[in-house]
Formats: structure tokens, sequence, C-alpha cells
């Protein structure tokens, strides 16, 4: 009898035995709102911060003043590294927004993390070229692949531009009831009218990035993404805004609170000096000197750049006379000094802006792609350069005074499209993978190269990120496999678009 009484008990509350182990206090899943927030801020430093830092000194925005390997041609492994931890924190958090968001039936849950989920993984192909896509971010799941092939980043463009497609159409969808993200979405507060337009533009910057590899794939999907509608008002720029609490800052004026590593690029100073751009106040500090090391008084702001490339004996003497990056990028108070005000760690990171999408339509009227005409470029370009301009605080008066130049105002043609080029990189200052892509894409500015101490096994810009050393102990067949379609993992490798 007491056996039998033993086993009715178990079989009365066997359906508890297995929560037993489970800690009430520590859920196994995260919500959606938790989830996409994290995902947000982790990706978006990622490309915008520690990689930014460096990748601005290929983009030639910044060069380096003390610990010269990286403007030499060495970037630091942490770099690719810190690039390729995307998937095991950011692309990790969107892929699970997703699927709740799917089996919620919430397009507006699911649709601006499948916009973060393009945006992180076009920088991801854009610096490595072939990576894993199509078997990633399936290790955690039942039967999951643990060493996923890597795609050719022709198949990732096309499925992404697909992606990026259905999540406008499905947003378009979403009801009333919808609740969606809302205030946990750090970028738009839930507003699916500019994620959609988010979506269309990084279809837009996609488009044009292949447009030399693909080009009748890559004027239709600009036709189309056009037609959606892109970013073109700085109302609508998606950006990454930060508190500046001293725990989430701008990546850029926390690195300045404590490092004095960076001076404006030559390259960039002398472009913004030579056109009169009322930016070179904004992007650079007049430099710091004294009548012992300067030829021109104090009184008068000076911009001067510093050379990228130089060693330790010949970068010295420029140390205190060549400018720093723009206060607008400090923190204010820092070890060294005292530079701006504490907003400089308010300032958003941007992801897309309207100077962007509006010079991306001024290039494709100039090339009669996209469905649109040359006579339509100029209105473009004029608006890119005003959205640029005012965008950093600068008037729309000083960007109408700017584009009256003979030099600046718009001239069509082959001079156009170089001008278009040319306004997109200065407009690209702190999207830094952004504008290296676009010299990679353009050649443009021609006036950006390696500096006079390079190192010798790095004489010329880098085309691409080198795989982390990471992948060649625990995914090693698939990189092999990579190697051998893309060819070797090298700077000097070309991704599929870099033509």
């Amino acid at each position: 009898m007491a056996t039998l009484a033993a086993s009715a008990i178990l079989a009365g509350c066997s359906h508890d035995l297995t929560g037993l182990n489970t800690n009430p206090n520590s859920p196994t899943s995260a919500p959606a709102s938790a989830l996409f927030t994290n995902g947000v801020v982790d990706a978006v430093p990622r490309f915008a911060g520690f990689t930014a830092n460096s990748v601005a000194l290929y983009a030639q925005h910044v060069a380096q003043v003390q610990y010269l390997d990286e403007d030499r041609g060495h970037l630091r492994t942490g770099v690719y590294d810190a690039a390729w931890g995307a998937y095991a924190s950011g692309l990790e958090d969107f892929a699970k927004v997703i699927e709740q968001g799917e089996a919620a039936k919430s397009p507006a849950t699911s649709g601006p993390a499948q916009v973060m989920t393009v945006w992180t993984f076009q920088n991801l192909t854009d610096a490595f070229g072939d990576i894993p896509y199509s078997e990633a971010l399936q290790g955690d799941k039942p039967g999951g692949v643990q060493k996923p092939k890597y795609d050719t980043q022709q198949s990732i463009y096309t499925d992404l531009l697909a992606r990026l497609a259905a999540a406008a159409t499905a947003m378009k969808t979403s009801s009333a009831t919808d609740p969606g993200l809302g205030s946990a979405d750090p970028i738009y507060k839930g507003n699916l009218s500019q994620w959609i337009k988010f979506a269309n533009s990084e279809r837009a910057r996609m488009a044009m990035r292949m447009s030399k590899a693909d080009p009748a794939k890559a004027n239709t999907e600009l036709a189309a993404a056009i037609a959606g509608g892109l970013i073109v008002a700085n109302t609508d720029n998606a950006k990454l805004p930060y508190p500046g609490d001293g725990i989430f800052d701008n990546p850029w004026a926390a690195t300045f609170a404590g490092r004095d590593d960076h001076r404006v690029s030559k390259v960039l100073i002398d472009t913004l000096v030579s056109l009169n751009d009322p930016r070179v106040s904004i992007y650079a500090q007049p430099r710091k000197c004294n009548v012992a090391n300067c030829s021109t008084s104090d009184a008068t702001p000076t911009y001067v750049g510093l050379q990228n490339g130089l060693d330790n004996a010949t970068v010295t003497p420029f140390f205190n006379t060549t400018s720093r990056v723009g206060s607008v990028l400090y923190p204010g108070v820092t070890v060294y000094g005292t530079f701006g005000t504490a907003a400089g760690k308010q300032m958003p990171v941007f992801l897309f802006t309207a100077a962007e999408g509006n010079l991306i339509m001024a290039e494709a009227a100039n090339r009669g792609i996209g469905g649109l005409t040359a006579g339509q470029a100029k209105a473009f370009y004029d608006a890119g350069v005003t959205a640029s301009i005012t965008q950093w605080g600068g008037s729309a008066a000083a960007a109408a005074t700017y584009l009256a130049q003979p030099s600046v105002a718009y001239a069509g043609g082959a001079v156009g499209l170089q001008q278009i080029g040319l306004q997109k990189w200065l407009s690209y200052f702190t999207q830094e993978e952004e504008a290296w892509s676009e010299w990679r894409r353009t050649g443009n500015p021609s006036t950006i190269k390696m500096g006079p101490k390079a190192y010798a096994d790095t004489p010329n810009i880098p085309r691409r990120f080198l795989y982390p050393g990471s992948e060649a102990t625990s995914n090693a067949a698939a990189l092999a496999a990579a190697v051998a379609v893309q060819g070797a993992d090298g700077l000097y490798t070309r991704v599929w678009w870099d033509k």
C-alpha cells in the first residue's frame, strides 16, 4: 500500500517535476523589446566606434599623431575581432526578435529587427567579403550548424536586398493594434514610416554599391528603393542617440576622453579649406600652438591637417600644430585638457542620413539609372550638400553660399559625378566604413593614399579586413573553402562589388 501511495503521489505531481530545475528569477528567454534595444546598442558602436576610429585612417578623415602602427597599415587584430563579434551579440539578438515578432504576427516588431540585421550584415560583408550567412546564427538551435559555411558576397547581397523589400512591405501592413517596439526602439521609437524609409534607403545604398558588379540588378533594386521613398530630410535620419551619462557616451567622445591619438587628416582639411567649406570648423578644431612652433598668430583660427602614415620621428613636430577632431565629438573635460562641452558625449551615431539619400539619387540621376534622369541631378546634389551641412549644425544660408561657389556648384557630366562622390565622402564624417567603402567603389577622392612611412607590406590603402584568427581554429574547413573562392585572406583581395 505504501508503494502504491507513493506512486500515486508521484503520478499526481509529476507534471511539476520538470520545473524544479528552473529558476523563476532567471528566465531563459528575454522579451523582444529588451533584445532589440540590446542588439542596437551592441551592433551600432561596433561599426561606429572602435572599428570606425581605425577605418577612419583608411578613409583619411583622421590621422594618428601617436601609436602609429595602424596609420602605417597594421590594424590591430582586435578591430577584426570586434566587427566579427556582431555574430554572437547584436545579430543573435535581432534573430530572436524576428522570431518573436513573426510568431506574434507583429511586423512592427520583426520589421525593424530585419532592417538592423541587414545593416549589420552589410557592414560585415563590406568589410570582409564572403562571410558566414545562410548557416550563421544556428549554433544554439537543436541540430544547428556549429561550423557555418561562408556565402559569397553576391549571394548575401541578393538575400539582404530581398529581406529589405519584404520588411518594408510587411511594415506597411502593420495594424494600429500592433504594439511593436515603442520606446524600446532607440532609433525611431517605433515609428514604422521612418523604418520603412530606412529599409528603402539601405536598399538604395546596397544597390549603388553593387552597381559596377551587377548593373542590371542594381538598377532594378535602386528604382524600387527610390520609388518606395528614401531618407531625404534630416528629421528622418537613422541615428542612435546617447544619454551621455558616463556609461553610454558617444563612442568617439568616449575615446577622446582618455586618448589624444588623433588629428584630422591633411586630406580632409585640405579639401575643406580649398572649397571654403563651412564644415571645417565643425569637423576640426583650430590648431593649438605657440609662437615657438607656429608661424601665425593664435588669434586667427587656423585649421591644419596631419599627413597620414608618418612614423615617430616625423610626426612629433606636428603634435601641437595640427587640428584635433571637432569639439562636437569631445566630452568636454579630458585627461589632457578641456575641449568643447559635455554635450559631445550625447552626439548621436548616424547609420543613414538625408545627405546620403539625396546624393545617392544625385548619382543615379547623373548616370541615368534607378528611373532618374540627368536633369534631376542638380536638385538632389544641392539637397544632399545642404542636408550634410545642416545635420552638423551649419545653416541653410551657409550651405547656399557654399553651393554658389564655382568650385562647388554642380557641373553635370563626368565632373558632376566626381563632385557627387566627393561630397558623399565629406558627408560620411564619423560613418567611416561607408566612407572607406565608397572610396573603394569610386576611387574618390583620388588624394587618398598611404602615407610616406607606410609599412612595406601595406603600400596601398587596404581593400578589406582580414578574417579573425579564431576562424582558422574553430571553422578552418569553411574558411579554407571561402579563400579558395574569394581569393587570399589578404588586405588587397577585393570584395565582389569592388571593381
